[in-house]
């Protein structure tokens, strides 16, 4: 790369390509030297439920030229992206005399490395899962610490594995041991967290949103400061809990303003209506807005649970109708393992 005093403006680079396409932040449009400073560190955790078949997973050779397996074949042309980790275990996500359960410790272990407290009451017990850990220190940075992502519908209560509450299943993300963090599977749900109640990510927009929401916000903490005035030391405790809550919104709302102010446009996109009726474009969906908050810097830690543990989602547009949990049950049938395959391979 060439230094040189001046940046490319976005305008002019639409106007080269001849679009009115929205571009992502380049080096070329940075001031002189902005390059040199350190890339913001992203992280994205995507989980897929119900087991691997491993023989088709797990390259056989180690080191930079190894070749790419059948389940991994469609990511070859990243080579140079990508490191396959093998001989990896969570101790913790086994019975440990607990009996069955799989599916629930399995989600529940995955980023926490703890083995879950096996009960369908309230007492649920896990861990802090990696995720949050990060949030906490980089997602300072950010309007969003984190998002919390999934494709199956999770409002599941009581029991769901083997004597394990659905709260390990419904989830893989913890703020404590006992609070686990529920997952967003609308995508205009999704969109409404990332860039506010509007219809659109038009800059004009969504900055009268955000005068909008401060002048709310306002009157919130005027109303309040008068009503605290004759409450007692409870109410009182509980309205500062609220401020509090109004004032976290607050500081999106600012971060939301800075970044605008000091980065390019954002990709243009639209409120998506819902859910989309397949798996593909439901998450080719999400995959967009999980692409445009990084690029957007609206946060830098996200966790997208692709299918639920149990899970019995078929998948007729590759030729499998079978449903995925039941066919993960299969018991070295070649034709059942021949077809889980190819759901992975989807994946």
């Amino acid at each position: 790369m060439i230094l040189t005093k001046k940046a490319l403006s976005r305008r002019t680079l639409l106007r080269g390509f001849g679009t009115a396409m929205a571009l992502p932040v380049l080096d070329a449009m940075r001031p002189a030297l902005a390059a040199t400073k350190a890339a913001p560190v992203r992280t994205a955790y995507l989980y897929v439920p119900n087991g691997i078949i491993m023989k088709d997973w797990t390259p056989a050779a180690t080191g930079r030229g190894f070749e790419f397996t059948k389940t991994l074949q469609s990511l070859e042309p990243l080579r140079e992206h990508i490191t396959v980790l093998s001989g990896l275990d969570h101790y913790n996500g086994q019975a440990l005399g607990d009996g069955a359960g799989d599916h629930a410790r399995a989600g529940a272990t995955w980023l926490t490395g703890v083995h879950p407290k096996k009960t369908q009451g309230r007492d649920i017990l896990a861990g802090v899962s990696v995720d949050q850990i990060l949030a906490k220190e980089i997602g300072k940075h950010t309007p969003l610490k984190s998002l919390e992502l999934g494709l199956d519908d999770n409002r599941m209560v009581g029991g769901c594995d083997s004597g394990y509450s659905c709260a390990y299943s419904n989830t893989l993300c913890w703020t404590s041991p006992t609070t686990p963090l529920p997952l967003e599977t609308n995508p205009r749900a999704m969109f409404e967290r990332l860039f506010g109640d509007g219809d659109t990510t038009d800059p004009v927009v969504r900055a009268a949103q955000a005068r909008q929401d401060q002048s709310i916000l306002d009157f919130v903490r005027a109303d309040a400061a008068r009503l605290g005035l004759g409450l007692g030391a409870g109410d009182k405790r509980k309205l500062g809990e609220y401020l509090d809550a109004v004032r976290e919104i607050e500081v999106r709302i600012q971060k939301m303003e800075k970044q605008a102010a000091e980065s390019a446009a954002l990709p243009a996109i639209d409120q998506p209506p819902g859910i989309p009726p397949t798996f593909e474009e439901h998450i080719k969906l999400v995959y967009d807005l999980m692409t445009i908050a990084f690029q957007a810097d609206l946060t830098r830690v996200i966790t997208l649970m692709i299918g639920r543990e149990g899970g019995n989602r078929t998948y007729r547009s590759i030729g499998v109708p079978d449903a995925h949990h039941g066919l993960s049950h299969h018991f070295n049938d070649p034709s059942k393992i021949d077809r889980l395959q190819r759901i992975d391979q989807h994946h």
